[in-house]
């Protein structure tokens, strides 16, 4: 029953990944706030990004994993990443202003990033893996038992084939 769900899972999502432009409720909601953060931040070249990071998750309530610090001269930024959201945050070293471009997708982009294991994650990465291990030994199995009844043996296996040889061609087509 999991597998059964996963399978519907991947399936629908990979129908949402493929037309993109069809009407699926997404929505997009984009912001830009700004702030300023407290004293103690950076200590002359240090950022102390932890610190950061938490300030502007309490002041402008952002969530997903803080990556991407980078500090360059008069300009430091980190940017917030979940599925289906980002936050890019760009600071002035000199004053500790802060400007931050939040973009926050809708559900379809959400279930989206998702089936891709965009910006999810070590534990959905694991589900991701254990999952394609689990649809391939069903796989395998299917094709045991096809192997083991000899009423439809024939008829299945030439079926194989010519789904075998159609994919290849549009995976070859779509190369190409």
């Amino acid at each position: 029953m999991i597998s059964l769900l996963v399978v519907l899972f991947f399936a629908l999502t990979g129908v949402t990944l493929n037309h993109p432009d069809w009407a699926f409720g997404s929505s997009e909601v984009r912001r830009e706030v700004t702030g300023t953060l407290p004293t103690g931040w950076i200590n002359g070249t240090e950022v102390d990004w932890l610190t950061v990071a938490e300030e502007l998750r309490a002041q402008q309530g952002l969530h997903g994993r803080a990556e991407e610090p980078r500090l360059d001269g008069t300009e430091a930024s980190i940017s917030f990443l979940g599925p289906g959201y980002s936050a890019d945050t760009v600071i002035d070293t000199q004053t500790g202003r802060y400007n931050i471009n939040i973009l926050a997708q809708g559900g379809v982009a959400v279930l989206n990033d998702l089936h891709k294991g965009r910006d999810t994650g070590g534990a959905w990465s694991w589900l991701i893996d254990l999952s394609g291990i689990v649809l391939t030994l069903v796989a395998v199995t299917g094709i045991g038992i096809l192997l083991y009844l000899k009423k439809t043996r024939t008829q299945a296996l030439m079926v194989m084939g010519i789904a075998s040889v159609v994919v290849l061609f549009l995976g070859w087509r779509a190369v190409g």
